[in-house]
């Protein structure tokens, strides 16, 4: 099966993803020269969500996602619901969405899987009108981000700010008071995070943050009761060794529908890395099958 019409990939370089001359010539090599593909590079945010929008409107049969998992994000934001295809060159640093579709993480062959065009349609999730094709969390996480991002901008590298981003909010600590209401159940916790997967998550073992399907129709919901950061270790230690469902604080769930009350005002949630303060309530959802996406 092919692409029968053109195919505009969208190069993130506002995202880390390198925008030289050298970078599109190494892309334009691999697509031998393939007329179908068009490329464009979005320097900033809003010249990307310029060129979505060019994209959405005009006659491309797929958009393509170059860069990581928060481009991914925002390209499927803007597809979702629509005809248009979703493609993945994946350029990020690791790639949840694309390695869940068992995409190939190789330039060339990502490139080859999109010349082929075989497709396949998934769900994504959805908070109070914003999209996310990979998780979305309260808590540490959000905080975490905010950390790195800030480090980032003193031109520390990712992984060294991410690190010292980790250790200042564990000092910190910081907890959210929520009460979670899903199909049956109803509980208030405070608590260090609250994840909630589009689709399941595998939260045991060596391949925690995995999924094993991107279409059951479902969210994921993992919390735990107020713990102390000794407590937050060893629940991890509990997830690598497979003892974690056995855990009386550890709250694992699936529902279609997911409300989140806090008497906190305004929460910071992270959207697949992404860092976005919303007002509460938060109404999760799926959106079963709404995004076609390009896969091997």
């Amino acid at each position: 099966m092919g692409i029968d019409g053109s195919i505009q990939v969208i190069v993130n370089a506002c995202a880390g993803t390198p925008e030289n001359t050298a970078f599109v010539d190494h892309l334009k090599q691999h697509m031998n020269g393939d007329r179908r593909f068009r490329i464009s590079i979005a320097e900033t945010g809003p010249a990307l969500v310029a060129l979505l929008k060019e994209a959405v409107a005009n006659d491309s049969r797929v958009v393509v996602a170059a860069g990581g998992d928060g481009t991914v994000n925002t390209v499927a934001s803007s597809l979702v619901g629509t005809s248009k295809i979703l493609g993945v060159l994946p350029t990020g640093t690791l790639n949840h969405f694309a390695k869940d579709l068992r995409l190939p993480l190789e330039l060339p062959d990502a490139i080859e899987t999109i010349a082929k065009g075989n497709t396949a349609v998934v769900d994504v999730g959805e908070v109070n009108g914003h999209v996310f094709v990979n998780n979305s969390s309260l808590g540490l996480y959000p905080h975490i981000v905010e950390e790195r991002e800030k480090q980032q901008r003193l031109g520390i590298g990712k992984w060294s700010a991410f690190f010292w981003a980790m250790l200042s909010v564990l000092r910190r600590y910081p907890f959210v008071e929520v009460r979670l209401t899903l199909e049956g159940l109803s509980v208030e916790r405070r608590t260090p995070f609250v994840f909630i997967g589009n689709n399941r998550y595998e939260m045991e073992g060596f391949n925690i943050g995995a999924r094993s399907r991107l279409d059951a129709s479902e969210l994921s919901l993992y919390t735990t009761r107020q713990i102390s950061r000794m407590g937050l270790l060893v629940l991890g230690l509990r997830a690598l060794f497979k003892r974690l469902r056995n855990d009386s604080d550890f709250l694992d769930a699936t529902a279609r529908e997911i409300w989140i009350h806090s008497r906190h005002r305004r929460l910071r949630v992270a959207l697949d890395g992404e860092v976005r303060v919303l007002t509460p309530p938060l109404h999760y959802r799926t959106l079963p099958q709404s995004l076609r996406v390009i896969v091997p």
